[in-house]
């Protein structure tokens, strides 16, 4: 677990400096939308990861990990976009949307270490290509829930989803770099 606990902030690390980055570059833009636009975002990131998968061509020289460091950050936009709402205008700046980024990869990360303890760190013999379609399944829920208006019956919400898409793309990330 101490190696998962490295290896998971290092890939944090890494999701953080790239949004901090694009934040000094287009500000908090991203506050405008809504969470079926984020929704879509991660969902048009795991499709490309799933047809690098499958393809042997690539037409756009950007490999699986760019993709899924997407995943996450998306992720984490859209669990911040559920606690303050969306905005009409950008309202963050950078400082105060990376105390958001560390707060919800914080909160993601506990929920790791919670499952990982119950599961015996049952990811490690998966494969990547299996990660990704847990991504996609969870993208597909949160859709549906999205399309309920967000209720559910008996099933975990919508930021439940978007932690444990973080988690998976994650572990993915840990796997690719291995």
């Amino acid at each position: 677990m101490q190696d998962t606990l490295k290896q998971y902030d290092a890939v944090i690390e890494t999701c953080k400096s790239l949004f901090t980055k694009k934040m000094s570059d287009y500000g908090s833009a991203w506050r405008i939308l809504r969470l079926p636009s984020l929704t879509d975002q991660i969902f048009i990131k795991a499709q490309r990861i799933r047809g690098l998968q499958e393809n042997d061509i690539r037409r756009v020289d950007e490999g699986q990990e760019s993709e899924f460091i997407g995943i996450i950050n998306y992720c984490i936009m859209a669990l911040i976009q559920i606690e303050k709402g969306v905005a009409e205008q950008p309202d963050l700046s950078t400082e105060q949307a990376t105390k958001l980024y560390v707060e919800k990869a914080a909160i993601t990360k506990q929920l790791m270490e919670d499952k990982n303890h119950d599961y015996g760190e049952a990811w490690r013999d998966m494969r990547v290509s299996s990660l990704t379609d847990l991504i996609l399944q969870k993208l597909l829920r949160v859709k549906q829930i999205e399309d309920n208006s967000g209720k559910t019956l008996v099933s975990e919400g919508i930021d439940a989803n978007y932690q444990d898409m973080i988690n998976y793309a994650i572990f993915a990330l840990i796997h690719l770099k291995g």
